[in-house]
């Protein structure tokens, strides 16, 4: 099944043991390894197109990516040095390395809307959040640690309408009571493929879930020593997800599929059509700012969000969590309205 478990708030815990027996980080150089925190899938398109297309080797980064997994510590890989650049789901992840110590500081969001939803049967008369009162709810146990947390505080929902969400939309399917919650890139094209409808879709960026996602993070040492292949790589990137976005997709699906032969091409085209069609990547502030905009009334938002919602400590020093050196710049834009224009 091509979905997965997506981390909340990570424990740092043992980051800090990973940075005191890390190996000790390479020198400059234009080699460049960056962790994605899943399988490869359409959700790292931009990314696969920047690599297939030679994107990164135009500017001058030989550039690998590894694969993520359930069983890949890669907040921890970053933060011990053994991933150049990673990605993180949330900026709760964020968050946690400030209130933790933890010297990663997040450099381009590449989500503008959490993908993150829940899905009911077109027919259950669930039609709003507010309607999941008394509903049963397939969520995932790191999940309930993040966005749960917020989600019932704001609607009087209970932890006793909970049950796990093990990534098998059988008991959805099963029962049009059933609420599950999904990547709105994923779950909704498997239940159409599967259960052969349109589930109804409740996105958690409409009920006020404003964090970003896919958000590229770097240790704060390798910020400073390799300030300017971090800034190519950010552009790189960007390029790469209006090519991916806007052009010929094919370059970055044959590579998905060698690296995850799971991912079919019916399912990919699903997923980045539901990318676009969301504006996940491309919509609010980088349609002016560029892919990979972020500001700081953003972060501050969200953070104000979530220390109301007793999910962050009040007084942490949340502006350590980014850096807006890096984005923001309008870069690519000319690269997609020509793209577009080539349509």
């Amino acid at each position: 099944m091509p979905r997965r478990l997506r981390s909340g708030v990570p424990s740092l815990l043992l980051a800090l043991s990973f940075l005191l027996s890390a190996v000790p980080a390479a020198r400059a150089g234009e080699r460049v390894v960056f962790g994605l925190n899943w399988v490869a899938e359409a959700e790292y398109g931009g990314f696969y197109q920047a690599l297939a297309t030679g994107i990164y080797a135009r500017y001058g980064l030989e550039v690998e990516i590894r694969q993520g997994g359930p069983q890949v510590p890669h907040a921890q890989l970053l933060a011990a040095g053994r991933l150049d650049l990673g990605l993180a789901d949330n900026m709760l992840i964020s968050f946690n390395f400030v209130e933790q110590g933890v010297p990663v500081v997040a450099v381009a969001a590449f989500f503008q809307k959490p993908p993150q939803a829940l899905l009911a049967h077109p027919d259950a008369g669930i039609d709003d959040f507010a309607d999941l009162r008394g509903r049963t709810l397939l969520v995932a146990t790191e999940d309930r640690l993040t966005w749960w947390r917020w989600l019932k505080r704001l609607h009087g929902l209970s932890d006793d309408q909970l049950r796990p969400y093990t990534f098998n939309p059988a008991p959805f399917l099963a029962d049009r009571e059933v609420v599950m919650q999904a990547y709105v890139t994923a779950e909704p094209c498997i239940v159409r493929e599967v259960g052969g409808f349109e589930p109804r879709v409740l996105m958690l960026a409409d009920a006020g879930w404003t964090t970003y996602a896919n958000i590229l993070q770097v240790r704060r040492d390798l910020l400073e020593r390799r300030r300017d292949a971090i800034r190519r790589f950010v552009d790189a990137s960007i390029e790469g997800w209006y090519d991916y976005l806007y052009g010929d997709p094919e370059p970055a699906h044959a590579l998905i599929r060698r690296e995850n032969p799971e991912m079919s091409e019916s399912f990919l085209a699903c997923a980045r059509r539901r990318l676009i069609a969301h504006g996940i990547v491309d919509s609010g502030d980088a349609l002016t700012l560029g892919i990979g905009a972020m500001t700081e009334a953003r972060w501050r938002d969200f953070h104000d969000r979530m220390v109301k919602a007793d999910v962050v400590p009040a007084g942490l020093p949340w502006r350590e969590a980014f850096t807006l050196d890096f984005v923001n710049r309008g870069h690519g834009l000319e690269r997609k309205a020509a793209l577009q224009r080539g349509r």
